[in-house]
């Protein structure tokens, strides 16, 4: 918008519309007078520089404008009030703003009414901030902010009553309003009641705010809360009122364990606390790390005094097939199809180490066609090439192992070393694998991994750690070169992540059959099931028909976000969401988002997720490397203060376990006690916090 002061008299102004901006121009005159001036300045700032039109008025009503003069910002002076015709201006800039907005609402009507009576206003709003977000509004938030009203750009939580207050303020600026103090009353109302939606969502999830104000604390568990009972009682003291399990690691008995543990310790400090467990999903996970041999040692457990344990247990096979995921064996021996198909269980294997001490292995198990498990009850030095001999009532049978491959509980990897990830059940038989001495091979929690990758796309371990790229492939077998990884060598563990960034991993989506055995546990025990690797609004629906069969519409649900295809698809994601009565929340999972999306791109990707929840009223927790480095080491940086202050914009943070992670957990406290008495501070008296209208 445009103030123009006109030199001259006895004219009057029109408006022309310029391709660029909108003006008051003569449109004729009055008298002999032929030639004035315009000068043209932006109402907002004034310090600008502006310029004079010089124009000359002929006999018809067409004018020209025959040169300007630039005029020093110091020059213009601002007027004492906007005029009227700028205040009209903005004001049938929003009316159409409006109208835009209901048109879209009309439009996605349909699918709106799809929404649970709990969501439906949030739906709406949600939709009116997808639609103002497709329009070009900066000018009209420069002008909305030149006149002190407020800008479009903070209105997530309540687009369309914000948008309506705006337009009641200018109505009675221009003097056209027909809105009585009842119609002004019913706008306030429905702004407040929009922003209560959003604190009500929060508190459907997590239960009521603790002491500290606005924000849930949320800590993971795992099997060290069951070594000492006291930790999550610490936990809940210091301040945390979540306890997250995730389901990708330990069994039932551990997480039945946590979960009665967090309720008795609850209960007794009379501190509210709700459970979340994590499914594992769809997400891709080293699961054995194999080390090709040339000869192994395999020992029994001994506890201190030297007394065994358990035995060593060995996998015998002959087509490379691994041991169920359920065993753990201390080495796999590929042996020759004679020797193998005479094998049962309860015989007695025989070989002869190094030292001349012959070491009997006992048959216990038999998987099928698979393979068998053998036990060992004392240390044993098994040789590539030696021979095992099985004593039958009417013979004997011999034959020689072929392979040997190790167990390991991690491997160092350093730039340049090429790993195989091979399917699980050609472990010691592979085109691609590299045979050499101290070769390593990696199977995968899922073989959907061999047919969604190519040669030359880039491979993450462990949350981006370690990076590699994919050499070759076939239809068993990936060979990857390491590109990426600590200079003194990074430690690669089992059940670690891997990602796909540029791959297509359409196939690795949807609950697994684990998880829908998990789904059962959760269901009975859980406050909040955690939805990983959500991608689409399929996925949301295959969720809340499996929720519909086991009839537990009060579990609340917690979106992962961990995927770019997830942070695209939100709004939709959040629409099939509402359809049901559950209470909605969503994580930013930092660590895979970094992973897929790109670390220069996390901090906008968090600001959008941060809007498009803060427009549908649902709770977003903020996780990932949260205080980190001081729950390991018992000293914060910097940086990470700062990521709590930003944190605070959530309605949930999440830290990890670790060593120092009650102290962790009691400095967050701190920290969100002290910023929120400072907000409580800058409020009016009569907007009062979260935590004060419990």
């Amino acid at each position: 918008m445009l103030s123009l002061n006109l030199s001259g008299r006895g004219f009057c102004s029109a408006t022309i519309i310029f391709p660029y901006q909108m003006k008051h121009f003569p449109l004729q005159m009055k008298g002999n007078l032929r030639r004035y001036s315009i000068s043209v300045a932006r109402l907002e700032p004034y310090e600008k520089s502006f310029r004079s039109f010089v124009c000359n008025e002929k006999s018809t009503s067409n004018s020209s404008i025959e040169h300007y003069v630039d005029h020093k910002p110091e020059d213009v002076q601002p007027p004492s009030a906007h005029p009227v015709y700028v205040l009209a201006g903005i004001l049938e800039e929003l009316k159409a703003v409006r109208r835009c907005l209901l048109a879209s609402e009309n439009r996605d009507l349909c699918r709106l009414n799809l929404c649970h009576r709990n969501y439906l206003d949030s739906a709406m709003n949600l939709c009116h901030h997808l639609a103002l977000k497709c329009l070009d509004l900066q000018r009209l938030n420069e002008d909305l902010c030149s006149v002190g009203l407020q800008s479009l750009e903070s209105i997530d939580p309540s687009v369309l009553p914000c948008i309506d207050t705006i337009i009641q303020l200018l109505e009675l600026s221009v003097g056209t309003t027909t809105a009585g103090e009842e119609g002004r009353n019913e706008r306030a109302a429905a702004a407040s009641a929009m922003r209560e939606r959003a604190f009500s969502h929060a508190t459907a999830l997590f239960g009521p705010y603790q002491d500290s104000g606005q924000v849930h604390v949320m800590v993971t568990a795992g099997k060290e809360a069951i070594s000492n009972e006291t930790l999550i009682a610490d936990l809940l003291k210091a301040g945390a009122d979540v306890i997250r399990i995730n389901c990708a690691h330990d069994d039932p008995t551990v997480w039945s364990e946590i979960v009665r543990i967090a309720r008795q310790s609850s209960a007794s400090l009379g501190k509210s606390c709700r459970v979340l467990m994590d499914l594992a999903g769809p997400k891709l996970r080293t699961a054995s790390l194999l080390v090709n041999k040339i000869a192994a040692v395999v020992s029994p457990e001994s506890d201190d005094s030297g007394d065994t344990l358990s035995p060593a247990r060995i996998w015998l096979c002959c087509d490379g097939r691994s041991p169920p995921s359920n065993e753990s064996c201390h080495a796999i021996l590929r042996i020759g199809q004679e020797l193998f198909g005479e094998l049962r269980v309860g015989d007695t294997v025989s070989f002869v180490d190094p030292t001349g001490g012959r070491r009997p292995v006992m048959v216990v198990e038999k998987y099928c066609r698979s393979g068998y498990v053998a036990e060992c009850s004392e240390a044993a030095h098994i040789s590539l090439g030696g021979t095992l001999h099985v004593d039958k009532e009417d013979k004997k049978v011999s034959g020689q192992i072929l392979k040997i491959l190790t167990v390991e509980r991690y491997i160092t990897v350093e730039t340049g070393d090429v790993l195989t990830l091979t399917r699980s059940c050609c472990v010691a038989e592979n085109d691609l694998h590299d045979d050499r001495h101290d070769s390593t091979m990696i199977t995968c929690s899922s073989d959907h991994i061999f047919n969604s990758v190519k040669p030359g796309e880039p491979i993450a371990f462990d949350d981006g750690k370690i990076w590699g790229m994919i050499q070759a492939k076939n239809s068993n077998a990936i060979v990857v070169m390491i590109v990426q990884a600590n200079a003194m060598g990074s430690k690669l563990g089992t059940k670690k992540s891997i990602n796909l960034p540029k791959s297509d991993t359409k196939l690795l989506r949807g609950l697994t059959s684990k998880d829908l055995v998990d789904l059962h546990f959760v269901a009975a025990n859980a406050d909040i099931v955690g939805i990983s690797f959500i991608r689409d609004a399929n996925d949301m629906a295959s969720v809340q028909r499996e929720l519909e069969k086991r009839n537990v519409p009060a579990l609340g649900l917690m979106l992962k976000i961990e995927t770019r295809e997830a942070v695209d698809n939100l709004p939709q994601l959040l629409l099939q969401a509402m359809q049901s009565s559950n209470p909605i929340g969503v994580m930013i999972a930092r660590g895979d988002l970094m992973v897929e999306c790109g670390w220069d791109q996390l901090g906008e990707i968090q600001k959008e997720i941060m809007a498009v929840c803060g427009a549908a009223h649902i709770p977003v927790t903020w996780a990932t490397e949260v205080l980190d480095i001081l729950i390991k080491s018992g000293f914060p940086s910097r940086a990470e203060i700062t990521d709590v202050a930003n944190a605070m914009k959530a309605s949930c943070i999440m830290l990890n376990k670790g060593k120092h992670v009650v102290d962790a957990v009691a400095a967050l406290d701190s920290m969100l006690c002290k910023l929120t008495d400072r907000r409580r501070k800058k409020m009016p008296p009569n907007l009062p916090s979260k935590s004060s209208r419990l």
